[in-house]
């Protein structure tokens, strides 16, 4: 391996030789041509047809390299003044270039895109590899003399660091002398910055080697001088490109790792590396180098992370104040000078990542929490909102404030711990101390809601005419962290059932945001106009007002009060035409549907009256319907939107909830959560749903709307599913065996056959003309099928008593009144078709009398004798030719109709 190497060398030795050559023969080429163009500049200038360029470099020279060219070039420009001089200088100097270079021979140079091996290996490949040789070279050399034992250990650190003080220097006096390789392609491999890099490698090895190998220097002295190359190393960056820099901050970012102390504090490694971000940050702003920067943020903060992670209980003012040198970083050196607001600075996301989960670390961290990291963490927090403040494209640190003061609060609360419990006011969960105190969290919270507080509506007044989303995300923050704050706090320390502190809170809260929405409103442009700003606003005022109905009321009384809550936004909108009004009563039914749905019983099934009809069950459903059905009025009235609509059919829903339930309540004594369905029960249901969806087709007629329109459609259709898989199957006595009751007429077939088939004939006769054809025709069949049901079923009531189940057998009589039946309601079903003009009943007819012709001869046949069996086809004989000589007759008089109307 060592021969290749050394082989390899050699080749490379070889070929940059001739390329040096070649590129010395160019050299001189190029300051002819510069010549040319100071006698003739002017004459250049003034040329009417340009001449294609002689030299076209593809890649950007450095500034050392443009700064040199221009001092040769121009005679009249001040000399430079250093760095900052090349820098400036540098960016004017191509289009006097390019203007004088029409007038000058053109010099042959290959153009990028044809290179040829030998160009790419002279130019960039030799470049690099010579600086990675130069770097492991410094390091083999310790490494030899160590093994050889050539010289002393002081001596062979001595060379070592010699060594790159000699690279530092190569790389300096090239960049000064001037350097050039004006091959295409050749500035990406800039030799300065190689060497500088090698040189830098060097030095760190040697440092390393003195400290952690021999022993020569001590910790601190260690750990100077390897930031002091670090830094170097990032400064030297200005003159040599960002590439440079990233080495320098590498090692600047390792150096902590690389020296051990016996005794760590960690002030010393905390002020290094505030130095190295600082250094690093105005290197970055200088050239704005973005990648730069956000590395320097995430490696300390990285470094902040593991800290916290090493040790049981960090020290709190080093954590705090290494957070307010990060925030300063990002504020007074990244995003210094004028910036636009319309615009949100990416870099950063990174130190407001770091930062917020350094609070949140010091916030929920047992060991840390006892400590008293909390009032710390409150502290970083307020100074992560100041740096929003102050930059607006830095609204990164206003989230993560936000996000992890949230996190903060929510993980004390029990129902996300495993079985937490209060033990002396302090939070404890298997025994264990896991939360902050009571004693705490309630002054941190209210210190850092009102900070929110404060600061959101601040800026989101400041930032209202432009741009109007910085001003939604800082009231959304203003609303949401309080809101977080008092839930977590209420549901940790607090009463559940009712605590009359936490709702004197979300009182004030909840007027609060109310009057901050109309403040933000009314600074508008337009004025009132409702943005997303006072629309954030006054859904945390909502939010408030729920909460308070929970903390100061029962479960009873909360639900009604939110139900009737709906009313306030709608009225709201005959004052404001704010879009969130109508949204906010929409809310109102989505947050009852939730309540509900929690606990159906609306006050807990053990509080709930047996009393039928008058119990908690009607005004914690009828309220909400009643409140609904006027703020959807109301609606239509004034905003008469989407909202009006979600309105309407929440009105519509708890209507029928309410008959639903009551019902329900009246049928199984008072428990409403247990015990499945009866066919008395499914019926009443079922007749709701018909009269639900004769109601919802008036008041469409009478008031449009696509709610009531599809609402009248759906109550219709799932009426139809009940009724096929519950009367039909399901709960048919003929399957349950159910009794039917002893009363001849009015029983449970009554209640479960005959009413829902009269309410869907006068549905289906109700809905004709104003719904579609198929639905009509659909609760038509629907309601003959439930009659004859009725019919049949009553019939066997009449033979078999109150328990009619299909397995207690069948008497011939009883098989013979079936068909006679079937058979005198085929021709009822005709005699209405013809009359009322309606197909489907006549069809109805067809399939009945149909289906009796199939019994007589497929079941009469054989299970009757003697007369009942004649008397069966003699029945059904009569009735078909009764029906023949019916239309025969209603045929004629069409016919003779016809012929008087020609």
């Amino acid at each position: 391996m060592f021969e290749i190497a050394v082989i390899a060398i050699i080749v490379l030795f070889v070929i940059i030789t001739k390329q040096q050559k070649r590129l010395n023969t160019v050299e001189a080429d190029l300051r002819s041509l510069r010549k040319v163009v100071t006698g003739f500049g002017a004459t250049a200038a003034t040329a009417s047809v340009p001449v294609e360029t002689a030299v076209q470099p593809q890649e950007p020279a450095t500034p050392s390299e443009i700064t040199e060219e221009r001092a040769e070039t121009s005679d009249d420009r001040p000399a430079e003044a250093g760095p900052w001089a090349r820098t400036a200088l540098a960016a004017d100097t191509a289009p006097d270039v390019a203007e004088m270079e029409p007038a000058a021979p053109a010099v042959p140079v290959e153009k990028a895109g044809k290179r040829d091996i030998e160009t790419a290996l002279g130019t960039r490949w030799a470049v690099w590899v010579g600086g990675i040789a130069l770097a492991l070279g410094g390091l083999f050399l310790v490494r030899y003399t160590i093994e050889a034992g050539i010289f002393g250990p002081g001596a062979r650190l001595s060379m070592a660091g010699l060594f790159g003080l000699l690279l530092v220097g190569a790389g300096e006096f090239v960049r000064r002398t001037g350097w050039r390789v004006p091959v295409a392609g050749a500035a990406g491999a800039y030799i300065p910055a190689i060497l500088t890099a090698a040189g830098a490698f060097t030095l760190f090895g040697a440092v390393y080697a003195a400290h952690g190998v021999y022993g020569f220097i001590g910790a601190g002295f260690a750990f100077f001088l390897l930031g002091l190359i670090a830094i170097a190393t990032i400064a030297a960056a200005l003159v040599h490109g960002q590439a440079l820099a990233g080495i320098g901050l590498l090692g600047a970012l390792a150096t902590p790792v690389l020296v051990a102390s016996q005794a760590p504090s960690a002030w010393g490694p905390f002020g290094y590396l505030a130095v190295v971000l600082a250094a690093a940050g105005t290197i970055a702003r200088m050239r704005l180098w973005h990648f730069l920067m956000a590395a320097s943020f995430f490696g300390t903060g990285l470094w902040t992370l593991v800290y916290i992670g090493e040790v049981s209980v960090p020290d709190f003012a080093v954590l705090l104040v290494f957070s307010a040198v990060t925030l300063a970083v990002l504020d007074f050196i990244w995003l210094s000078g004028p910036a636009d607001e319309r615009k949100v600075d990416f870099v950063s996301i990174a130190p407001a990542f770091f930062t917020g989960i350094t609070a949140l670390a010091l916030f929920v961290v047992p060991d840390i929490t006892i400590g008293g990291g909390p009032k710390w963490a409150a502290i970083i927090v307020a100074m992560m909102l100041a740096a929003a403040l102050w930059r607006p494209a830095a609204v990164a640190a206003l989230h993560f404030a936000g996000i992890m003061t949230a996190l903060a609060y929510i993980q004390m609360m029990p129902i996300l711990g495993l079985h937490a419990e209060l033990s002396s006011g302090t939070m404890v969960l298997d025994g264990m101390a896991l939360a902050v105190s009571r004693d705490s969290a309630m002054p941190i919270g209210l210190v850092l809601g009102l900070l929110f507080i404060g600061a959101g509506l601040w800026a989101a007044r400041r930032h209202l005419a432009a741009p109007a989303w910085l001003a939604a995300m800082w009231a959304f923050w203003a609303a949401a962290a309080p809101l977080v704050i008092l839930l977590s706090t209420w549901a940790t320390f607090g009463n559940i059932e009712r605590d009359l502190l936490h709702a004197f809170l979300a009182t004030l809260l909840f007027i609060g945001f109310a009057v901050a929405g109309e403040w933000l409103s009314r600074a508008e442009q337009p004025p009132l106009k409702g943005g997303v700003a006072v629309s954030c606003m006054l859904a945390g005022s909502a939010v408030a007002w729920l909460l308070f109905l929970h903390m100061a009321f029962g479960s009873g009384m909360t639900t009604v009060l939110l139900g009737a809550s709906a009313i306030v936004p709608a009225l709201a909108t005959r004052h404001r035409s704010w879009p969130v009004l109508g949204w906010l009563s929409a809310a109102a039914v989505v947050a009852v549907l939730a309540r509900v749905a929690f606990d159906p019983t609306i006050v807990g099934a053990e509080f709930l009256s047996r009393t039928p009809v008058f119990n908690w069950l009607l005004p914690g459903y009828g309220i909400p319907a009643l409140a609904f059905g006027f703020a959807a009025w109301q609606l239509a009235r004034t905003t008469n939107g989407r909202p009006r609509l979600i309105m309407e059919a929440g009105a519509a829903l708890f209507a029928l909830l309410t008959l639903a339930m009551l019902v329900r309540h009246a049928m199984h004594g008072g428990v409403i959560d247990t015990g499945a369905p009866t066919l008395a029960e499914q019926a009443i249901y079922t007749l709701i749903a018909l009269g639900a969806g004769v109601i919802l087709v008036a008041l469409d007629m009478r008031s449009p709307s696509p709610v009531l329109r599809i609402g009248s459609l759906a109550a219709g259709v799932v009426s139809a599913a009940l009724i096929c898989v519950q009367h039909f199957m399901v709960l048919n006595p003929l399957v349950t065996d159910e009794s039917t009751g002893r009363i001849p007429v009015f029983n449970l077939l009554f209640l479960a056959y005959l009413l829902p088939a009269v309410a869907a004939f006068a549905l289906a006769w109700y809905a004709r003309g104003k719904r579609p054809k198929w639905y009509s025709s659909m609760l038509a069949v629907l309601g003959a099928l439930l009659a004859f049901a009725y019919a049949t079923l009553s019939v066997r009531r009449l033979f078999r008593g109150e328990y009619i189940a299909w397995w207690s057998g069948m008497e011939q009589v009883e098989t013979y009144s079936y068909s006679a039946l079937w058979l005198v309601m085929g021709v009822a079903l005709l005699v209405a078709g013809v009359r009322l003009g309606s197909q489907v009943l006549r069809v109805a007819s067809a399939a009945l009398i149909s289906i009796a012709v199939l019994k007589v001869f497929l079941f009469d046949m054989s299970e009757l004798e003697g007369v009942l069996r004649a008397l069966s086809f003699i029945g059904l004989g009569g009735v078909l030719i009764g029906i023949g000589l019916f239309y025969q007759r209603l045929l004629t008089h069409s016919a003779a109709g016809g012929r008087s109307e020609a």
